[in-house]
């Protein structure tokens, strides 16, 4: 007898039909309390009618399933036993390919404790050895001839040694701090910086305005792990469909659908709220940055380029909630700079992407509705962006009010160059296969881009506080 949430696969398949629910159809859950009320038998199929899992990238407990396959080799009959809805324990015993019956909530019963005893018992009588993981299959593993128990708290484990033998114990996979960094994407926060350009391009940075932009970082950051946690909860089965989205801590069953929810919501408090501690302003700054990701993480990301735009107002808009933290106005010329230079990086992401699903011999992306052949027109289109960006990178130099607020405006020509070497690097880098995900990821792992991010800040810094005398 083999449990299936928890046990054969780490993940909850109620829950993940619950948010498969949210994702395409919200306003079914409205009738969740209703649905509760006829019993938890009468709520699982309600939810299990209108979403279909996709089970064939479902994550299995790899070591559990190889010794299933040992037992059914040596004649041992092997059942599946779960108080998950029949539909999907069904699909998953389908998938697996090893189990002799199927044992699962189906009618009124909800097979869960005790009601799963007397399912088991009356399927193959009192002689069998159970295998599962929580508190609820006591009473089974008790009833049991042995036990098998996988990833049980070490003190239950103890209990349940006590009362029965156990043929095989599976440890429980321990979570460490990395698992949640990645699900937070620490390592995204970089684009946050974004929130300091406002205040380093006023050159007039008080400690008082370094202070509100710090907050501002922080709110930014901590409300964007939330999103991104939802995202990836939401995103599940077409994560667990890419190659390299697959091991995500959520995709993987790494870290409890549960837990996730909880601490995105923790998380996301704690970032409204030091956002209020900035302002009021700067609060309505949040909430429209996190309602366009929640609905790009809804539905926008679903349409061609309209996805790489709303990305590249994302970015954009905080330089804009930088400016608003601190109380200064924000130059047209940046915020159009902006546009063209984070329009360009989203291509990047979408064109790397699509090279790698070439190269996987791929034709098409799984939740988004791209296809390799649109790289002959993304690929130009990001290009025409970057270069779009320069242009106005060099019509901001030539303005009068750049003249007069410059020291030395011709420098920045320098950065002009710097900018033109490090987006060609990018596409090429990307043409060959070598970009990851996220190109701003990439660029804050690449020692060549922090090189070049430094010396422009330098010259920047140079052409404002330092007078030249050009022959020309």
């Amino acid at each position: 007898m083999v449990d299936l949430d928890g046990t054969l696969t780490p993940t909850d398949t109620l829950l993940e039909s619950l948010l498969k629910l949210l994702k395409t159809s919200p306003i079914a859950l409205l009738n969740l309390p209703l649905w509760l009320l006829h019993g938890r038998a009468r709520f699982k199929a309600s939810v299990t009618s209108r979403v279909s899992l996709s089970v064939e990238h479902l994550p299995l407990h790899g070591k559990l399933l190889a010794y299933l396959r040992e037992q059914k080799t040596l004649g041992r009959s092997i059942v599946l036993a779960t108080a998950a809805h029949v539909g999907i324990a069904r699909a998953i015993g389908q998938h697996v390919g090893i189990f002799d019956k199927v044992i699962a909530t189906a009618g009124d019963d909800n097979l869960k404790g005790e009601a799963k005893l007397r399912a088991i018992r009356e399927a193959v009588g009192n002689e069998f050895v159970y295998a599962g993981d929580s508190r609820a299959d006591v009473p089974i593993w008790e009833a049991a001839k042995a036990a098998i128990l996988v990833g049980v708290p070490s003190r239950l484990t103890r209990r349940i040694r006590r009362s029965v033998v156990v043929e095989r114990e599976f440890p429980r996979r321990s979570v460490d701090l990395g698992a949640w960094a990645r699900a937070f994407r620490v390592h995204q926060w970089v684009k946050n910086c974004l929130l300091f350009v406002p205040a380093l391009t006023a050159f007039s940075l008080s400690t008082s305005m370094l202070s509100q932009s710090i907050v501002a970082f922080v709110a930014f950051s901590l409300a964007a792990s939330a999103t991104y946690i939802v995202n990836d909860l939401l995103d599940l089965e077409a994560d667990r469909a890419h190659p390299r989205k697959r091991t995500r801590p959520f995709a993987s069953a790494h870290l409890p659908i549960a837990h996730g929810l909880v601490v995105a919501l923790v998380t996301l408090v704690i970032g409204c709220l030091l956002a209020l501690a900035v302002s009021a302003a700067f609060f309505v700054m949040l909430l429209i940055y996190l309602g366009l990701t929640s609905a790009y993480s809804w539905t926008l990301k679903q349409y061609v380029v309209l996805d790489v735009l709303v990305l590249a107002i994302l970015y954009t808009l905080r330089i804009f909630a930088g400016s608003v933290a601190i109380g200064v106005t924000t130059s047209s010329w940046l915020l159009a700079f902006s546009i063209f230079l984070f329009l360009s990086l989203a291509l990047v992401k979408r064109c790397a992407e699509l090279v790698t699903l070439h190269e996987q011999g791929t034709s098409t992306t799984r939740g988004r509705d791209y296809r390799v052949t649109d790289l002959a027109v993304l690929w130009p289109l990001g290009v025409a962006a970057a270069v779009s960006a320069i242009v106005v990178f060099g019509l901001f130099i030539v303005t009068p009010e750049t003249q007069a607020r410059y020291a030395s405006p011709q420098l920045l020509w320098l950065v002009g160059l710097g900018l033109i070497y490090w987006l060609t690097r990018l596409w090429i880098k990307t043409s060959r296969g070598e970009m990851h995900d996220d190109p701003i990821v990439y660029a804050a792992k690449d020692h060549g881009s922090r090189i070049l991010v430094l010396v422009i800040i330098a010259v920047v810094v140079v052409a404002h506080t330092v007078a030249f005398s050009w022959p020309l």
